[in-house]
């Protein structure tokens, strides 16, 4: 049943599965690792022991005169020489080449004297650390100070061949420093990748940190503008209202009308934002395209023109421009327009002029006949700079100011060059 059901199920195509015993492997390699982390010291001792007992062993039970030129070598010179080629193992990490110095004595001694213990290849554990851990330059002094004891074997007893005594000793050598070699180039791949990784996850936090503020300001520019206009449409129809309240009721009812019109046009408007924000997937398509454009600039002069202050248009050109750009020239006409009826004064007319080019390309310019602020600009801190913050997103150029003398009044001049092609 189950060699059915695998065969039913076969895994995807390209998709590696990892054999039990590997797994295991795996997970038995991380276990010391982890272990040897937390506890390197009782590791040490544990290794280091293993070792000590080993060449104590050979000491005791003798095995050491099979491979002797001196089986008669005193028993506290061999104690000696088995403690001292095996205890410095307990440092081999910390500090390898000072192991490799401290062990290099009783390596001559006991090449010397004959005694040829097997301890003496505890020192390829030495060298090991040192091609893992120490500059790889160490290596030749290090492989020098190994090849010492062998030299000196081979000179006083002369067994067998100078070159198979010698070279079978540099091969071990070798053996040993390519494995260190190989660990640690593993290991510095590992760590360039986890460092990697780290890099890769902090800019990814950053660039969701730049996206999350460029949002912000989105919905700060998206806010002000339609917030910022309505309530100012919606004061100068308020003040209006009061004026004419005595005079001319039905202008005051009027107005009244034209409140409540932009104040539910401003609701819409910000329900459409607050809905495409919701990410609700439930919503319709025609409640995620809140963003007014070129065919919504009739309807907003109309407001301004409502409050009581005079807007002449004049449009060239045939308009071939993509919803971005139209959301700009609509919020650029916007913030000036509210900008005039804030700062403008009363007695003022406005004027917007629009040009259309090729490809994308407009040119707009609105200006007023008031006297602005006392400080000559206005001065609500965002609107400007939003408006350029727009511009700039289409390459264009953005400028506000007074007017010269005697026109006086202020002007907004944008304009959007054509749109590159794709």
């Amino acid at each position: 049943m189950d060699v059915m059901t695998n065969d039913r199920n076969p895994p995807p195509t390209g998709e590696r599965t990892t054999e039990p015993l590997t797994q295991y492997m795996h997970r038995a390699n991380q276990w010391v690792r982890d272990f040897d982390r937390r506890h390197p010291l009782l590791w040490d001792l544990l290794f280091t022991g293993f070792w000590v007992t080993a060449a104590l062993i050979d000491y005791t039970g003798g095995g050491w005169r099979n491979v002797a030129h001196n089986p008669d070598a005193p028993g506290p010179l061999l104690l000696v020489l088995s403690l001292g080629l095996s205890v410095p193992l307990l440092w081999r990490r910390t500090h390898p080449a000072t192991v490799l110095f401290v062990m290099g004595p009783f390596a001559l001694v006991n090449a010397w004297s004959g005694a040829t213990l097997q301890a003496s290849l505890l020192q390829l554990v030495v060298i090991y650390h040192i091609a893992l851990r120490r500059p790889l330059r160490d290596l030749w002094w290090a492989t020098a100070l190994m090849l010492a004891p062998v030299t000196v074997s081979t000179v006083r007893f002369g067994e067998g061949e100078w070159s198979q005594q010698v070279g079978s000793h540099v091969t071990s050598v070798g053996v040993a420093v390519l494995i260190g070699i190989t660990i640690r180039t593993r290991e510095n791949y590992t760590e360039a990748l986890e460092d990697r990784a780290r890099r890769l996850e902090i800019e990814r936090d950053q660039q969701a940190r730049i996206a999350t503020a460029a949002e912000r300001a989105r919905i700060a520019r998206e806010m002000h503008d339609i917030i910022g206009h309505n309530l100012s449409v919606i004061t100068g129809l308020a003040d209006g209202g009061r004026y004419a309240a005595a005079r001319s009721p039905e202008r005051a009812a009027q107005a009244l009308d034209a409140i409540g019109t932009t104040s539910r046009q401003a609701l819409g408007e910000l329900r459409r934002l607050l809905d495409v924000l919701r990410e609700d997937e439930t919503a319709r398509p025609a409640e995620r395209s809140p963003q007014p454009g070129l065919t919504d600039l009739d309807r907003l002069i109309g407001r301004v023109r409502d409050t009581g202050l005079p807007v002449h248009t004049t449009a060239e050109g045939r308009a071939t421009l993509h919803p971005g750009r139209q959301l700009t020239v609509y919020r650029v006409v916007q913030e000036a327009l509210t900008n005039t009826l804030k700062h403008a004064g009363p007695d003022v007319a406005s004027r917007i002029a629009i040009a259309y080019g090729d490809r994308g390309a407009v040119t707009v310019t609105v200006t007023d006949t008031g006297r602005g602020t006392p400080s000559g600009a206005p001065s609500d801190g965002r609107g400007i700079p939003g408006m350029r913050e727009r511009t700039a997103v289409y390459g264009g150029t953005l400028e506000a100011g007074p007017r010269p003398h005697p026109e006086g009044g202020w002007r907004v001049h944008l304009h959007l060059p054509e749109e590159s092609p794709q």
